[in-house]
């Protein structure tokens, strides 16, 4: 057997090091949530909630990808891929365990990247169906809508690389009488959702007609709502602070559970945000609320605030 040389030796030390060090810096550096050091305290775990009469569990907060969204990008996707996983990983790591994706955001594929280091039976993944792309009505016949729904669902399953979805919602419905419209897209998130495949159905409305329609529906499971303490077109609403509370209490005691969304006004009232969680805390109407981030340190924040102002029962 050769001798060891001492330089070969020390030059092996090194670069073994060096490939350690390399290692680290490309593994993420991840942190428990409710650790030891004194910087981890300062950022509290959102509670846990159950979403209404579904059985889901999420938390209260969850992150949203979609600011700005369409044609399959948003906010979020123009991080770049390495950004946005990471915003979702430090998400994860602060203890949110929902996440509010969607197709018309293109955020699947970076999410199944972001769920390699999440447990996934601890999560609760929403997910929205761009529908629009399918064609005029006229132009398209009631099985070709249902097929295209079919593989709708069975696409956004591979793409986030699980066998559940969650939520599935019908994304921007905007007129009063969507629930006629949309007939062959219910019908088979029902069919989806009585095999086990989705855990609860609903909408994102983006008008009151639409909310007020949601609000009596007996197929909707979930809302998600634009609201915010301004309240107005300014502020990204559907209406008065005061006609979305009533349609909302009205949605509450037909069981419906609600998700709030645009709490910031899309980033018009970011520089009023405590004041916008103080309002969404107390009003008593949302079981939970997604904000669109950009960086971690704003989820750090809005995590202190929700921990200032606990949540109201709900009405």
């Amino acid at each position: 057997m050769k001798p060891i040389d001492r330089r070969e030796f020390l030059g092996a030390a090194a670069g073994a090091a060096a490939l350690g060090a390399a290692a680290v810096a490309l593994e993420p550096q991840r942190q428990d949530v409710g650790g030891s050091s004194a910087a981890e305290e300062l950022v509290p775990a959102p509670p846990k909630v159950v979403l209404g009469a579904t059985g889901i569990t999420m938390t209260r907060l969850g992150l949203g990808t979609g600011v700005h969204g369409s044609n399959r990008q948003s906010d979020q996707t123009r991080l770049g891929f390495v950004k946005l996983v990471e915003l979702m990983r430090h998400a994860y790591d602060r203890g949110i365990r929902f996440f509010d994706l969607a197709d018309m955001y293109g955020t699947h594929i970076y999410f199944r990247e972001a769920l390699k280091q999440m447990d996934r039976s601890k999560l609760a993944i929403l997910t929205k169906m761009w529908w629009r792309y399918d064609g005029p009505e006229t132009q398209t016949s009631l099985p070709e809508r249902r097929q295209m729904a079919r593989t709708s669902v069975e696409r956004y399953r591979h793409e986030l690389a699980t066998d559940r979805l969650d939520v599935v919602l019908l994304h921007c419905l905007m007129k009063g009488d969507w629930d006629r419209q949309m007939g062959p897209y219910m019908e088979v998130v029902n069919d989806e959702k009585a095999k086990g495949r989705i855990g609860a159905v609903g909408c994102s409305c983006h008008s009151i007609e639409a909310m007020r329609t949601a609000a009596a529906s007996p197929w909707v499971d979930v809302m998600l709502a634009r609201i915010n303490m301004r309240g107005g077109a300014e502020a990204k609403m559907d209406g008065t602070r005061e006609e979305i509370e009533a349609v909302l209490r009205e949605a509450r005691r037909n069981g419906k559970a609600i998700l709030g969304m645009k709490i910031f006004g899309e980033g018009s009232l970011a520089d009023k945000r405590e004041a916008c969680i103080e309002y969404a805390q107390g009003s008593g109407l949302l079981d939970a609320m997604t904000i669109g981030f950009h960086e971690p340190n704003q989820i750090d924040d809005v995590l202190r605030l929700l921990a200032k102002y606990p949540a109201r029962a709900l009405v």
